[in-house]
């Protein structure tokens, strides 16, 4: 089935994230809208996933539990899992391993935890926005033991990104697809870049805030619209 899709996406407990940006309100924000299939994917923390997983069966659209990771090298990674469980389970991990940094929420903002009825539950103290100690090449398969798959984020972009920081792809990454932003020319990355030959090359929006949801425009192939599904997508490439 074709599925309007878009797994890039961040809530209030991002700290870059707008406090409006509540699991309830981004959730329902993109049913309007007319999404099928989204992902939460807040910076180094799964915290807000299963309020948005809760919030989705609600409203009747799919949402997928995740994480934007920063590696240490300061790259991005999207890392999508098949269900809360798995996703808070990595989340731990990963807090276990940035650096034990407090937020100031009057720089870096407010990283609030909510219910599917944006009731706050926690105002997140770690500071989420540091890159972790895991690098690069760890990540995929430290994913795939949590039942997930993962891909570098916006590739083409000047910082956070796999481009910026190493200059060039690993053939032997095991990831079998990469994120580009709604601006990219698809066909110059795949000539300029070999490796992206055979993989799957997704968009999506990496909203922080409602008014950066775009409508959707992106679909995905899915043989049922579930984040297991979604999941077994990704591992396949093209």
């Amino acid at each position: 089935m074709k599925l309007y899709y878009d797994l890039h996406l961040h809530s209030c407990l991002s700290p870059c994230g707008d406090n409006e940006m509540t699991p309830f309100n981004l959730v329902n924000t993109m049913k309007v809208f007319g999404y099928d299939l989204i992902a939460l994917t807040d910076h180094n923390s799964c915290r807000n996933c299963r309020a948005a997983m809760q919030a989705g069966k609600a409203a009747g659209i799919t949402v997928v539990p995740g994480m934007e990771l920063c590696t240490s090298e300061e790259i991005h990674v999207v890392c999508l899992f098949p269900d809360a469980d798995s996703a808070e389970a990595f989340s731990a991990l990963v807090r276990d391993n940035i650096p034990p940094v407090n937020n100031r929420p009057e720089i870096f903002g407010e990283q609030l935890v909510m219910d599917d009825a944006d009731t706050v539950l926690d105002n997140e103290p770690l500071l989420l926005n540091t890159a972790s100690y895991f690098s690069i090449d760890e990540v995929p398969a430290l994913v795939a033991q949590y039942g997930g798959a993962c891909f570098p984020a916006h590739i083409d972009r000047h910082s956070y990104s796999i481009l910026s920081a190493l200059g060039d792809f690993s053939e032997d990454l095991p990831v079998a697809a990469f994120e580009l932003t709604m601006q990219a020319d698809e066909a110059h990355y795949r000539d300029t870049y070999p490796a992206l030959k055979d993989k799957l090359l997704l968009r999506d929006s990496d909203a922080h805030y409602l008014e950066n949801i775009l409508l959707p425009s992106q679909t995905i192939n899915l043989t049922e619209n579930t984040p297991q599904a979604l999941i077994e997508r990704l591992r396949q490439g093209i």
